[in-house]
């Protein structure tokens, strides 16, 4: 556990992720209280890298659920292996014959049959999803909640049980408490509104695109090895197309791979040609890629040199 918050920065920053103080701070409580963290945002700002950089600068695993439209309790917290049941059932047949063998009545087999159930309704049936996994950890975990907004209301509701009191019923073998409390992160692209009971149970913590001065760091940090001038450039380019009407602006992982694609082609500095031959590592949509270079080459030259081009 951490300290201090500024030992959470530097934690993260051990895992290069650099964090403002409202995140390191949003961690240490989260760890004291015990607590999951809600993070919201634009796409591509760094709130799945938050849990996994969590995850590495305080030795615990990382464990990840994926949500998406249709997800539901079965995909996400075990799967019952029926199959496996039957098999062990039948290949077992032969030793059920001989203990119901000596039955007296109905009832005695019956009861026979119950002091065996052990054997057919256990752990070795039961295929663990993330959640279940995170819970049954016997080693500290962080758990990612990723997408939540893209989940359905009614999982959302069922999420409660288990960011409560950290555990769940399995209808097969009872109720499964988490051995080790798991550290929660879950992340929210905004796309719907969430619970205000899920928003309760949380730390919220709002992650938007990172300042200039933060976004070089970052860039410098990932990518240590391009010229920092194309650095400076790179990174004034993006925040400004972040400031168009685009359908999906620029993430903080596009940024970084734009300056790793302009270390591959050794560029030296980012010109007018160069911008226009790589601009698709950080637009995806043709009519951003359009509305970009039309801002980036209309008017004169000096506005050219504004945008940071050569």
């Amino acid at each position: 556990m951490f300290s201090q918050v500024s030992d959470v920065t530097d934690g993260l920053c051990s895992q290069q992720y650099i964090a403002s103080d409202e995140i390191s701070t949003a961690v240490f409580l989260a760890e004291r209280m015990g607590k999951p963290i809600l993070a919201e945002g634009p796409a591509g700002v760094g709130k799945t890298e938050l849990a996994k950089a969590w995850a590495g600068a305080s030795g615990r695993n990382l464990i990840r659920l994926q949500c998406y439209e249709g997800l539901d309790e079965a995909k996400a917290l075990y799967e019952w292996e029926y199959s496996k049941q039957m098999l062990y059932t039948q290949l077992l047949r032969d030793k059920l014959s001989e203990v119901m063998g000596g039955a007296s009545s109905l009832t005695d087999a019956a009861d026979k049959l119950a002091n065996e159930e052990n054997v057919f309704f256990s752990m070795r049936f039961l295929l663990p999803r993330p959640l279940l996994r995170a819970l049954m950890s016997d080693q500290p975990v962080v758990l990612l909640i990723d997408e939540i907004d893209r989940a359905d209301a009614e999982f959302e509701a069922f999420l409660l049980e288990i960011l409560s009191d950290f555990q769940v019923s399995v209808p097969e073998i009872g109720t499964v408490k988490a051995k080790i409390q798991p550290m929660v992160v879950l992340t929210s692209n905004n796309t719907r509104e969430l619970s205000e009971a899920l928003k309760r149970r949380a730390l919220y913590l709002y992650i938007d695109y990172p300042t200039m001065d933060t976004e070089l760091s970052i860039v410098k940090m990932r990518v240590p090895n391009l010229n920092p001038l194309v650095v400076k450039q790179v990174v004034d380019i993006v925040q400004r197309l972040r400031q168009l009407d685009l359908k999906k602006a620029p993430s903080v992982a596009e940024t970084v791979d734009w300056a790793k694609a302009l270390v591959s082609i050794n560029a030296r500095h980012l010109d007018e040609k160069t911008l226009n031959d790589t601009l698709t590592v950080i637009l995806k949509h043709q009519s951003d890629i359009q509305r970009a270079r039309h801002a980036l080459s209309s008017g004169s030259s000096s506005h050219s040199r504004d945008m940071g081009l050569r």
